[in-house]
């Protein structure tokens, strides 16, 4: 029995570590605090974020719902409120080790639409269109639409950015609101990692894939210039052969022609 209070702290430690490891490299807990994710995500749902993939280099994907640091001015001037000192003091030892959300951190969790490359718009009455092809969108929150509220485009997405939405368009200040800095796209290093599942409340467990809009065929901004590039390439043959044929064909007429004499030559 001695002993295993000797051992109780090196364990507690040992714990605490692990937890904190897991939280710095794999894997942690955010709270949504709005609705601008409804009915994907609620209020008060707390949500698992990978945060290894982005340590080997994996950069978000259409379609992910991803946590991002707020790109600047985003969240505004946001006041906090105060749960006491002891709540607080609780909050900041579990979100350290990475078992709540920090009230500190300004983070948002939105939908990458379109990513580097990509070219998105959304006319009035419209779907949102990624690389002109439409989006089926069955994740809009019921009742809204893709973006009659706030149109936009066509923007190009630079390299190393992402534009995102929020499921709940009517009540999402997203990219769309944010045209003013960088078009309203987020840099890839300011996200925090991909949302992988709703670990809380128990009832509302589930993981959170990629719809299967964003896997349509020719959808990537590469699928999108396939078709011409494989046109040229199979014309180009064909250009080339013809070519061929016009100049041998001219050296032949040449060859058969008699040729002149010249007062030189009498």
């Amino acid at each position: 029995m001695r002993s295993f209070w000797k051992e109780l702290p090196i364990l507690v430690i040992i714990a605490l570590a692990l937890a904190l490891l897991i939280k710095t490299f794999l894997v942690q807990a955010f709270s949504i605090p709005s609705d601008s994710m409804q009915d994907t995500l609620q209020r008060g749902d707390r949500v698992l974020v990978d945060k290894l993939t982005p340590w080997f280099g994996s950069e978000p994907e259409r379609g992910e719902v991803v946590v991002f640091h707020d790109p600047g001015g985003w969240l505004g001037e946001s006041q906090t409120k105060s749960s006491g000192p002891v709540a607080e003091g609780i909050q900041k030892a579990l979100s350290f080790i990475g078992l709540m959300p920090s009230a500190e951190e300004k983070d948002l969790i939105k939908r990458v639409i379109a990513v580097g490359g990509d070219t998105v718009s959304c006319k009035r009455g419209g779907k949102v269109m990624v690389n002109g092809k439409p989006l089926d969108e069955p994740y809009i929150f019921p009742g809204n639409t893709p973006c009659d509220e706030k149109p936009f485009g066509p923007i190009k997405v630079p390299e190393g950015r992402i534009w995102v939405m929020g499921d709940h368009r009517q009540d999402s200040l997203d990219s769309r609101y944010h045209q003013n800095l960088n078009n309203g796209t987020v840099s890839v290093d300011d996200v925090v990692g991909r949302a992988i599942v709703i670990a809380w409340p128990i009832n509302r467990w589930t993981t959170l894939p990629v719809p299967s809009t964003f896997d349509q065929p020719g959808l990537s901004a590469a699928a999108a210039m396939a078709p011409s590039a494989l046109g040229f390439a199979g014309a180009l043959p064909i250009v080339l052969w013809r070519r061929r044929r016009l100049i041998a064909k001219v050296r032949t007429e040449a060859g058969s022609r008699p040729e002149r004499l010249t007062a030189a030559d009498c």
